[in-house]
């Protein structure tokens, strides 16, 4: 307990954003994304707007293919909108960032690399101290019950393994911003909700701005601050729900009547539009 207490402290002692906390970590107004196919053109996000506020932790909720891990790649620098606007701290985004973390549903891990090496790999791809990174990561694996298994190779670890050492990679950097694409989907329920607990734990201890991305309802009401709910594609806002529940959560947070009225009335809006 100590330990991990230790480590805590080595996360929370993260800078904070250079920006002042009136502006949004991401701003994003009357976005579309439109990819060319051999089929034609797909039309994936329509006239998407949507402020990040800096600290919170929000969740993207909606049928497959409307466009959520599109927005969340734009955000990530990783692709370009079509038209319309995205800025983090007020600046076009350009490319990727030291200081965007990006966990996928794949873990992406490089099979002839040990834990901490791939754990490691931020450090080399930024150039960042080395004493310095080994540290962090040393403090994450600790903190992600993957302490002892610095050495072996991914091959060797569990599913669920595999995605926490992929979420130290994520934080190495000591981004201000995880941005999180269906991290947990390929898990197992039990593994998954355990995972979930996790993050939860992580970022209550960061309080860094999270982006995710998830099917799962309860997991989104859990984890979030704010939860937008999407159309089929192409992807539009249907609604920005605040989740009002107290924090700390954990599974408790699940028996609260507003906890089932929040994943309730999600239901009905993703539901409802497919009927449709």
């Amino acid at each position: 307990m100590v330990a991990i207490l230790q480590a805590e402290r080595v996360l929370r002692s993260s800078p904070p954003a250079p920006s002042s906390s009136r502006v949004p970590t991401f701003h994003v107004s009357h976005l579309s994304k439109i990819y060319d196919t051999d089929a034609g053109q797909v039309h994936a996000l329509d006239d998407v707007s949507l402020d990040i506020p800096q600290g919170t932790f929000v969740t993207i909720v909606g049928a497959s293919g409307c466009g959520k891990s599109s927005l969340l790649k734009i955000l990530a620098g990783l692709e370009l909108a079509t038209d319309g606007i995205a800025l983090r701290y007020d600046r076009e985004l350009d490319g990727p960032s030291r200081d965007v973390g990006i966990a996928f549903q794949e873990h992406v891990l490089f099979p002839w690399l040990t834990v901490l090496e791939n754990v490691m790999l931020p450090a080399d791809i930024y150039q960042l101290p080395r004493q310095e990174a080994n540290g962090r990561a040393q403090a994450l694996l600790e903190m992600s019950g993957l302490k002892g298994f610095e050495n072996r190779k991914p091959h060797n670890l569990s599913g669920g393994m595999k995605q926490r050492a992929a979420l130290c990679r994520a934080l190495l950097t000591d981004p201000e911003v995880l941005l999180l694409d269906e991290p947990f989907g390929a898990l197992d329920a039990l593994t998954r909700e355990e995972l979930s607990l996790e993050l939860l734990r992580i970022w209550e201890a960061t309080r860094k701005t999270a982006l995710l991305i998830t099917h799962d309802i309860n997991e989104a009401v859990m984890l979030s601050d704010t939860i937008v709910v999407m159309s089929r594609r192409p992807g539009r806002i249907v609604e920005i729900i605040p989740v009002d529940l107290p924090r700390p959560r954990g599974p408790q947070s699940e028996l609260h009547p507003r906890f089932r009225e929040i994943a309730h009335h999600i239901r009905e809006l993703i539901f409802a539009r497919r009927s449709n």
